[in-house]
């Protein structure tokens, strides 16, 4: 009875650690980078310059990819935003992103931040490089009345 008991406890112990471990290595994979941004990315220059049609593309890519949760406009009000309970930053208002160098914002889009996914492998860096210079473009308007 005891041997039996033993044998069953150690199965128990050992699909649950089993489970354990599967459910730790998913949430691994499933998260995105860390805020903290390596010195050479912060560095690292757009090569794209911001032209109509680097803007054009932006809109489009960000309209494909961002604008769920990042809001039509840029103004942080996406579909996504109280579902996901999600604190955005409104592009609009040039204070918004004049802290985070081209770099930085290439890292944050590729890796992710926080419950955003990257997207490394979805898009080319040209495109990203366009997403940016269309984010920057954002700040150049009047920032809506709060």
């Amino acid at each position: 009875m005891w041997k039996e008991a033993k044998i069953v406890s150690s199965l128990a112990f050992l699909l649950f650690s089993g489970f354990a471990q599967e459910k730790k290595k998913a949430e691994q994979e499933l998260s995105p980078a860390e805020s903290k941004i390596p010195p050479e990315e912060s560095k690292r220059q757009n090569p794209v310059k911001p032209t109509t049609s680097s803007l054009a593309d932006g809109k489009k890519r960000y309209g494909f990819e961002c604008e769920m949760c990042h809001g039509t406009e840029g103004n942080g009000k996406g579909d996504l935003v109280q579902s996901m309970e999600l604190k955005m930053r409104d592009y609009r208002d040039s204070a918004a992103l004049k802290d985070l160098t081209d770099g930085e914002m290439y890292y944050i889009i590729v890796k992710g931040k926080g419950k955003m996914p990257g997207e490394e492998g979805r898009m080319k860096p040209e495109q990203i490089w366009h997403v940016i210079n269309y984010l920057r473009s954002l700040a150049q308007k009047e920032p809506a009345q709060k």
